[in-house]
């Protein structure tokens, strides 16, 4: 079980729950087509982003197994929401889980996304207490790959045409760390 104390403060940034305030900046990247390009979804309406920021608003802690944790990732000098990240309890018996996260373009190349999976890994290995943590993307998104090196994650497993995705056959890509190999 993990319930983090927020916010949760980095470097540069302040993770925290989203709240109802977040709706326009949230869509303001999920809308967009460079965005969903390498997701599940395709760029989201404002009443879908609002149905999905509902849902977000609510997870804030890791109680069972299937829980998942959404943070707002924001500017710790403006408070401006400028991604989101997720950890994913996947599995309580073997002691696993998953991180991801989506930064606004505008916020692309700047450390952002390596100092935010900083983060998800030691809440999920220190907070939660996990031996393993995995992290999935589209074989196409070698940007995020990298991020996932930057962590010292590993590259595990290369899955070609695994899944139907937006109507085309996609290749994921699985990093993985262990706990052992977890450094802060």
């Amino acid at each position: 079980m993990l319930k983090p104390h927020y916010p949760i403060l980095t470097d540069r940034l302040l993770l925290r729950p989203f709240t109802p305030d977040d709706l326009h900046p949230l869509h303001a990247y999920e809308s967009r087509p460079d965005v969903a390009r390498y997701l599940y979804w395709e760029p989201r309406d404002l009443d879908t982003v609002r149905t999905f920021l509902e849902k977000k608003i609510t997870r804030v802690a890791l109680l069972n197994e299937g829980d998942a944790l959404d943070l707002a990732i924001t500017l710790r000098e403006s408070g401006q929401l400028i991604g989101n990240g997720v950890l994913i309890w996947t599995s309580q018996q073997h002691r696993q889980g998953e991180i991801g996260y989506i930064l606004h373009p505008d916020h692309h190349r700047r450390g952002y996304a390596p100092e935010v999976g900083r983060e998800l890994l030691r809440l999920g290995f220190e907070g939660l207490g996990l031996h393993r943590i995995v992290g999935r993307l589209d074989a196409r998104n070698t940007a995020s790959g990298r991020v996932l090196e930057k962590l010292g994650m590993r590259r595990e497993a290369h899955l070609i045409d695994n899944e139907q995705v937006k109507g085309e056959w996609s290749s994921e890509v699985i990093y993985a760390m262990l706990d052992s190999e977890w450094t802060p």
